[in-house]
């Protein structure tokens, strides 16, 4: 009976204001209210984002119910979705149901492990294009470098583009949508998408610039009708079982999605790894090591990749401490029990991989970076969804393996020729958007190795 009352009750957390509930305090520095919420409440906190009720899941057990035990009983935040589709329509980010269910079939092909294999020699190829443009002694924004460079290779690999002459509208574009959807969804009422204002302005022209560029990259393909086996091909081929074909704006929705998600939180990975290395020179050193008596100097190849595990356990460790997908939210469709408490139909669950990456019990001194949490020993006993850099359960990120084997090479490319050490003076925060990034970029400056 104790058990049956303590499921009606709501979990504990902050008090709340008269207006906006906790959401002042929150947009305040929202990783460290988020932090601080695990630290004094526990394994589920409750919030209040103005008139809603938001649960925030701390424990990988009660993680694991909502991604994979009852995945069938939560769609994606209807916030997101409201906010996201404007720029991504209906694809694989946002879609749920059967529509999902019938996407993420059709685009899977284009990520299989023999598919994705044939990518290497680009990505290697893309990176070491980038090196050329590098002087020793020169100051770079690594964080801006890496933009250009991962959205280089997923437009080439993906969808045979080549996007050089748009690459800073893309990276501008990018930038309003990030802003635009965490304002947005910080604020209690929302402004008419009509109204004319400045932001308002910038919102249309990055929409339709983005729009006009993935638009332009499928009809040349649709005009050529050539399957060059990539995954633009693949979407533009498929077929359902009745034959029917995905129109132009559900291919545009898709291939939106894959070209934005797949650059941007790779970016943010390898922008985090070079900041963590210059900050942590014994780590470093491990790391040249190995990359000298495994290539000796020459250009990494897929083959090469099992030979380096430590490159691996690095890239591991930095997305630990910087998660770039550090939050995501799932909402019940139907009442569901997790962590001993029934969260109603529609309410939000928060999952905070930034939160749950940093508590004490799964990774101890959790603010150090100790790539050797993930060598073979010890990866073993992190519990399974208390490391989330892609997510989990049936809505994994489609890409995770394209983006550890991109980001496992562009690495050993890099780190082979050049230490990267913090511009004097550089801040460093992280600036929690729809992805972690640098808040005020990453000028780093370059000494040849």
């Amino acid at each position: 009976m104790a058990q049956a009352v303590a499921t009606l009750q709501r979990p504990p957390g902050k008090p709340t204001a008269f207006i906006g509930g906790n959401l002042l305090h929150y947009r305040r520095n929202p990783l460290g209210y988020l932090m601080d919420n695990a630290r004094q409440y526990g394994d589920m906190v409750r919030l209040m984002f103005g008139p809603y009720y938001v649960y925030q899941v701390n424990h990988p057990d009660d993680v694991r119910d909502v991604l994979l035990t009852h995945a069938d009983k939560f769609h994606k935040s209807v916030v997101y979705k409201r906010l996201l589709s404007q720029y991504l329509g209906n694809g694989l980010l946002i879609s749920d149901g059967d529509y999902w269910k019938r996407q993420r079939r059709l685009a899977q092909p284009a990520f299989h492990t023999k598919r994705i294999n044939i990518y290497a020699e680009t990505m290697v190829d893309y990176t070491q294009r980038l090196l050329a443009t590098w002087q020793p002694g020169a100051t770079r924004n690594i964080a801006d470098d890496m933009m250009q460079l991962t959205l280089h290779i997923v437009a080439k690999t993906l969808f045979d583009a080549d996007v050089s002459s748009v690459s800073h509208q893309v990276g501008e574009a990018l930038e309003v949508l990030l802003i635009s959807v965490i304002g947005e969804s910080n604020f209690l009422i929302r402004m008419p998408d009509w109204l004319p204002t400045p932001f308002r302005m910038r919102k249309k022209w990055s929409i339709e610039t983005l729009h006009t560029i993935v638009d332009d990259v499928i009809r040349a393909r649709r005009a050529t009708g050539e399957d060059k086996g990539d995954l633009l091909s693949m979407l533009l081929l498929a077929r359902d079982d009745d034959g029917a074909q995905m129109t132009d704006e559900q291919v545009r929705d898709e291939t939106l999605t894959i070209f934005l998600a797949g650059h941007e939180t790779t970016a943010n990975a390898m922008t985090w790894t070079f900041y963590l290395l210059s900050q942590h020179p014994q780590v470093e050193a491990a790391l040249h090591a190995e990359l000298a008596q495994v290539l000796n100097g020459r250009a990494p190849t897929l083959d090469d990749l099992p030979r380096l595990p430590y490159t691996e356990m690095v890239l591991k460790e930095s997305m630990r401490l910087y998660p770039p997908a550090w939050s995501f939210g799932r909402m019940p469709i139907e009442p569901v029990t997790i962590g001993g408490y029934t969260i109603p139909k529609y309410d939000t669950v928060l999952i905070i991989p930034y939160v749950i990456h940093r508590d004490a019990r799964w990774f101890p001194k959790p603010e150090t970076f100790d790539p050797e949490r993930f060598n073979a020993d010890n990866e073993k006993n992190i519990p399974k969804y208390a490391y989330l850099p892609f997510g989990g359960g049936a809505r994994v990120c489609i890409g995770n393996s394209f983006a550890m084997m991109e980001a496992k090479l562009i690495l050993a490319t890099i780190a082979q020729h050049y230490r990267l050490t913090l511009k004097a003076g550089q801040r460093v925060e992280p600036e929690p958007l729809v992805t972690l990034r640098p808040k005020y970029g990453m000028q780093m400056q370059l000494a040849r190795r």
